[in-house]
């Protein structure tokens, strides 16, 4: 099955402090059915944009290490998901649930190896 990468967005003064427990327990059941599905294999949330390191690859093969998100934006990952689904409109159902209960905007990305494990010399 494809697997698909699912993120959450949140504005860049998001209180993750100001979540009602009646929202908690709303993404932890959608988390619990994801698990119940088989779907989920691997979820997380992500620690605010100000504590995250950007790396940029330099022409003479150096590595620039800076503070903060790899982007200027408004909005930053608040949290993802990696999760095995049918095809892409399972998936982007999957996340407009997660997009509901987390009452946020997301996105639905799907992932691809290169090269294919399946196909790689052993």
């Amino acid at each position: 099955m494809p697997h698909y990468l699912t993120a959450i967005y949140f504005p860049d003064d998001y209180d993750p402090s100001a979540v009602t427990a009646e929202a908690a327990e709303e993404i932890h059941a959608l988390n619990r059915e994801l698990d119940a599905a088989g779907a989920t294999k691997f979820a997380c949330g992500l620690a605010p944009a100000s504590e995250a390191k950007a790396l940029r690859w330099q022409p003479d093969g150096t590595v620039l290490v800076t503070d903060g998100p790899y982007t200027e934006t408004k909005e930053q990952m608040g949290g993802f998901s990696v999760i095995e689904a049918a095809d892409l409109d399972q998936a982007i159902e999957w996340a407009r649930r997660g997009a509901v209960v987390c009452r946020a905007s997301g996105v639905v990305w799907p992932i691809f190896f290169r090269p294919d494990p399946k196909e790689a010399a052993e």
